[in-house]
């Protein structure tokens, strides 16, 4: 069994009209919700082997926190770009792509893509996530490869609380 924890990054703003959508950085409740969210895991003792993120900054910004709190070297952070493209073959072939000596994987992105791909891996209909929401799945498989539409099961959904 493999577990797979999809995190949508936490709450960006457009701090200038110029910036690109791939610059967009945290706000400060983006860092609360991060914050929350990171130190709630702890506190349920999960402990990924592997983090996961698009390189976007609100992502990456993220997926740092959440190592800072994990107790997770942030150089660790393993950065995939097919995450930031978006699409349900891209985040598929990303997660195929992991190495199977790590069961626990959390991977960090956006949508609508990461609120497609829960749905798509459960194969039941999924509502969007919220910014910092976190999907955890459980797929009945032994090899990462082995990922496919409907191969996974809905453990639970969690998100910040609501301000």
């Amino acid at each position: 069994m493999k577990n797979l924890y999809l995190v949508r990054h936490a709450k960006a703003g457009w701090h200038d009209p110029a910036m690109a959508d791939f610059d967009r950085t945290l706000t400060k409740r983006g860092h609360r919700q991060a914050e929350e969210m990171s130190e709630r895991l702890r506190k349920k003792g999960v402990t990924p082997e592997r983090l996961v993120s698009s390189p976007a900054s609100r992502a990456l910004e993220t997926a740092e926190i959440f190592a800072d709190e994990l107790g997770i070297e942030r150089r660790e952070i393993l950065q995939k770009i097919e995450i930031y493209e978006g699409g349900i073959d891209k985040l598929a072939s990303v997660v195929r792509s992991l190495a199977d000596e790590e069961n626990t994987v959390m991977l960090f992105g956006h949508n609508p893509a990461i609120s497609q791909f829960v749905q798509w891996l459960t194969g039941k209909p999924a509502e969007a996530m919220d910014t910092c929401g976190i999907a955890k799945i459980e797929l009945d498989c032994e090899h990462w490869r082995d990922t496919a539409e409907g191969s996974g099961t809905l453990a639970w959904y969690k998100y910040p609380e609501r301000e």
